[in-house]
């Protein structure tokens, strides 16, 4: 790719903003992140690795894969008092990675497996982490058989930061 991919314009993505995917022959462009289903009004943001193959909204996309670059991405935890925080995860020493996804041609879906040893305790899935030597094999033209053993949890160190929550408002004693 010789000159500049277009860049979404915000720093954290969300649902059905524009986001920034790697198609065949390497080609970059923005789409919005969830898949139009007939049956919900929620956008599909995510693929379930196990059951592509099965799922009629799925099975005719797995030959239209894309790489869905990130330099991190969220997931909320629930503590055993009902609240919820917030994790960032990216992948150890590396700026930019990329996650397996699936697109129509107008929107696309993030692929998801079982989480990584070191994230299990934050989310029960996680994106498809690719390994750079990966991408090109997900891209190519390879039939989804080929390609499938590729959605993996994640095997190389994951790092992750949990925010925490601002400390309780204090009443101004002095007013």
């Amino acid at each position: 790719m010789d000159e500049e991919p277009p860049m979404p314009n915000k720093a954290n993505l969300r649902p059905t903003d524009l986001s920034l995917i790697i198609g065949t022959g390497k080609t970059a462009f923005l789409q919005p992140w969830g898949l139009s289903v007939d049956w919900s009004k929620q956008p599909m943001i995510n693929a379930r690795s196990e059951t592509l193959s099965e799922k009629p909204t799925f099975r005719g996309l797995l030959e239209h894969r894309c790489v869905v670059p990130a330099s991190a991405y969220f997931e909320w935890r629930k503590t055993d008092d009902g609240k919820k925080l917030k994790n960032t995860i990216s992948v150890a020493g590396t700026a930019v990675f990329g996650m397996a996804g699936l697109t129509d041609g107008e929107r696309f879906t993030i692929v998801t497996c079982a989480p990584a040893p070191a994230i299990a305790h934050i989310h029960n899935r996680m994106p498809v982490i690719l390994p750079p030597a990966a991408y090109d094999m997900w891209l190519s033209a390879a039939p989804y058989g080929e390609v499938a053993r590729l959605l993996a949890p994640y095997a190389n160190e994951l790092a992750f930061q949990e925010e925490t929550p601002p400390p309780p408002a204090q009443a101004d004693l002095f007013g």
